[in-house]
């Protein structure tokens, strides 16, 4: 019985003088030297690309001219002939006996799998990548968003050179979460320095890398994070789209649903629709079905929403809706909750966010001197960590102190210029204007 030939004369020459893949993608490098002598723009061949000539189909007149003078070189026949099959000098006799035909499977099936096993990367460097991310997740509310900003670029470029070198579906898998995960957080901290359009953009190719991953759970945290996004920029509604669009995900845990309802709130507080609004708080507080999921828990950090986050977030709802009884006892139960670490695992966002919300709420009961006290923890923040929502909500006081009723205090003023100064050494962008001048109206 006749055996079938090689694809190629090319793939049948290789066989016969036993060049395997790797081999001849050395030889061509050596010949392109020999007969081309370009240098740096000499033809070259990957093994992809070896294997590919060698299995037929390819059109000579789509390699380039010193492709094909590398490959004649080689061996000694045209091109043309090299990538059609091989011609049969007997027609009676078989091409190949089956010894022959087995040995070509083996070899080729041993490139193959060499092939695949140099395109992947080590377990070990994967594990310190998730370790990586999830470090930078953690470690989120205790640094500068610009150096968050920094660390996750190089992260990323780490993460892209890691794909482009592994075909193994797990671990590019893994690394697209890791990719999504990282632009995540890059789009968070963009946000956090004011540059809302590209945390828009950053949110949404997170959001693409979650979809192509299967990750429905980092496709709920983009969703949010456009949600603030739409808020901050004054577009309640897309935001309260944004947040129930994000709430349809399957796999959320508590944590999650919490942090999305804390966002649907306060852009209901926005859009003035008190019940709406209280109802989405409650809900967020109410929440406690012992669900978890692998973003918002495991990796936790920045991706999940601590007690003293929900409280905050809750105070500038009850601040939307004019409450400000409520207001001032979710602020407080934020500070009280932030006390409660140890000095070095305070988040700054939400100690100045929640210092200002209380704040607030005094100046709406004609507190001056409440205020003034509220705003003692404010003062030490640091300037590379004074992020969006804090100069959004020191931002909203100074102007409520410009009011005319308060013109001519001496305590009003000093806060006033303090706040102003504050705001102005801030090493973040300035912001103009934001959801919070609701509060003037």
């Amino acid at each position: 019985m006749s055996e079938a030939p090689p694809q190629t004369l090319l793939k049948q020459l290789c066989f016969e003088q036993r060049v395997e893949i790797p081999e001849f993608v050395r030889r061509f490098e050596k010949t392109a030297d020999e007969v081309i002598g370009k240098g740096a723009d000499n033809p070259t061949c990957s093994e992809r690309t070896a294997k590919r000539w060698r299995a037929g189909g390819v059109n000579p007149q789509s390699l380039s001219s010193d492709t094909c003078r590398v490959l004649e070189a080689m061996f000694g026949r045209s091109i043309t002939d090299l990538l059609a099959p091989p011609l049969r000098s007997d027609p009676d006799a078989p091409v190949f006996n089956l010894e022959r035909v087995i040995d070509m499977t083996a070899r080729d099936a041993h490139d193959d799998a060499s092939a695949t096993a140099a395109a992947s990367v080590s377990d070990t460097s994967l594990d310190q990548l998730a370790d990586d991310v999830m470090t930078l997740a953690r470690e989120y509310a205790f640094v500068a968003p610009m150096d968050v900003f920094r660390r996750g670029q190089t992260l990323q470029t780490k993460l892209q050179d890691q794909r482009d070198r592994t075909q193994v579906p797990a671990q590019q898998q893994r690394l697209l979460e890791l990719s999504g995960q990282t632009m995540a957080l890059l789009a968070t901290s963009a946000f956090n320095l004011g540059a809302f359009d590209s945390a828009r953009r950053l949110a949404r190719a997170a959001d693409l890398y979650g979809e192509t991953a299967r990750v429905d759970v980092l496709r709920a945290y983009c969703d949010g994070i456009l949600a603030y996004v739409a808020y901050f920029t004054g577009m309640p509604r897309d935001a309260v789209m944004k947040a129930r669009r994000a709430q349809t995900y399957g796999g959320l845990g508590d944590v999650a649903r919490r942090r999305l309802l804390a966002v649907e709130a306060r852009a209901h507080g926005f859009l003035g629709d008190v019940e709406s609004a209280q109802h989405a708080l409650r809900l967020s507080e109410e929440i406690e079905n012992g669900a978890r999921d692998g973003l918002h828990d495991d990796v936790g950090g920045e991706f999940g929403f601590a007690p003293e986050r929900l409280a905050m977030s809750n105070s500038s709802t009850a601040l939307l809706v004019h409450d400000s009884a409520q207001a001032e006892q979710s602020a407080r139960r934020a500070l009280d909750l932030i006390e409660q670490r140890p000095s070095d695992a305070r988040s700054a966002h939400v100690l100045g966010s929640a210092a200002a919300d209380l704040a607030m709420a005094r100046l709406l009961d004609n507190d001056v001197d409440g205020a003034a006290e509220a705003l003692g923890s404010l003062w030490g923040i640091p300037a590379d960590q004074r992020a969006t929502g804090v100069l959004v909500r020191t931002g909203q006081i100074q102007r409520f102190l410009t009011r005319p009723s308060f013109r001519g205090a001496a305590l009003p003023g000093e806060l006033r210029d303090r706040v102003e100064n504050f705001t102005r050494t801030a090493t973040t962008r300035q912001l103009a204007g934001s959801a919070l001048l609701q509060l003037e109206a």
